[in-house]
């Protein structure tokens, strides 16, 4: 018969490590909105037509600069 006692979660315990490369930087979230929604305005002026995403969020990453 198994005992009731849960297993304990070994890697629970352990503490994650972060380096500077995988921190999340301040403001990236904040500007990868602005992108989003400028790239979302390029596309409205250019009737949504496909094929041309990847341009207008290069562009509006550009204007972010």
């Amino acid at each position: 018969m198994k005992s009731g006692k849960a297993r304990s979660n070994e890697a629970s315990s352990q503490t994650p490590t972060t380096t500077l490369e995988s921190a999340p930087q301040p403001g990236n979230e904040d500007r990868y909105s602005r992108i989003a929604v400028a790239a979302y305005y390029k596309a409205e002026a250019r009737g949504f037509s496909p094929g041309d995403t990847l341009e207008d969020w290069l562009a509006a990453e550009v204007e972010e600069q």
